[in-house]
Order: structure tokens, then sequence, then C-alpha cells
């Protein structure tokens, strides 16, 4: 990663000064002189301050598009083996992920005789053997085919760990 320095911008002084009585051809040189070099002001400009708060800005815009994206929860607050909402509605190309929260481990399946038309459920979900171990570990799908998609965790499935989708 490149280092980033400060570096200095100096603005010119005015030198139009006039004096109360005098004309220009009578305006003390030596005055003018010295208000010139002494009356320069220097501004530094971080360069760091300006990268980090351009970092900030694409942070933030990066932010607001995640923003755009459906979280649900596997495993509640209390360790209930479910998924949070269980139940929601996204327009089509909503990215969903699938957090891992509590009591895991988890998947996303979806159901082969529960989705839209043409959908092919085995390319939207986890396999059987692909489970999120950790907490905070995600499985993010786009589904892109407007109707209903039900889902469920393969583990956790005799438990009533099972969802609905929505795309409209």
């Amino acid at each position: 990663m490149a280092s980033v320095t400060s570096s200095a911008v100096v603005i010119p002084s005015f030198t139009g000064l006039k004096t109360t009585g005098a004309t220009a051809s009578r305006v003390n040189t030596t005055l003018v002189k010295s208000l010139n070099t002494t009356s320069k002001i220097s501004v530094k400009a971080s360069l760091k301050d300006a990268t980090i708060a351009s970092v900030a800005f694409a942070a933030s815009a990066l932010l607001a598009s995640n923003a755009l994206a459906v979280e649900v929860l596997l495993g509640d607050e209390d360790g209930g083996l479910n998924f949070v909402p269980s139940t929601l509605t996204v327009p089509a190309g909503e990215k969903i992920v699938f957090k891992n929260f509590k009591a895991f481990p988890h998947n996303v399946v979806f159901d082969e005789d529960d989705v839209p038309a043409g959908v092919d459920a085995s390319k939207i979900s986890m396999s059987d053997e692909n489970l999120l171990n950790g907490p905070g570990e995600t499985y993010t799908v786009t589904l892109t085919e407007k109707g209903t998609y039900s889902f469920y965790c393969s583990p956790h499935q005799g438990a009533g760990m099972v969802g609905k989708i929505t795309v409209t």
C-alpha cells in the first residue's frame, strides 16, 4: 500500500497596499517588501486526511450498496433453530445473505418441489456437505425468477427450521 504524506500549499499575500495620503509612487517600498515576505500564508494540507476522507466516502457508498441486500439469520438470539425472518418478500435480483448466527451448523437448501417453474433448486442451494459451521459465516444467493421459494436447513428441517421467500 502506498504511503501518504502531507504537502504544503503556499498562498501568496496581497501586495496592493495603499497608505492614506500617499500616491502609488510614494508608497514605502521597505514596508511593502516586509509585508510580502512575512505575510505569506503557508497552509499544510494533509493528504493522509484527504485519503481517509476518500476511503470513508467509498466505504459509505459500499455500505449503501450492501444495504440493498436482505439478511436472514440462521438461528435466533436464544439459540432457537429457525430463520430470522422466516418469511420475506424481495424484488427480483435482490441479494439475500444468509448469516450463521446461533446453534450451528446450518445450511440453506431450496425445496425442489416448491420453487418457480424452470428454477433448478440445486443451483441456488448449499450442498448437505457444505455447512456454515461458525458464527458470522454467510451464504449469498440472488433470486431472479418471480415466485415463491421454500427453503430449509437440512440438519434442522425436522425441528422446523424452514422459510419462504416471495420474489416480486
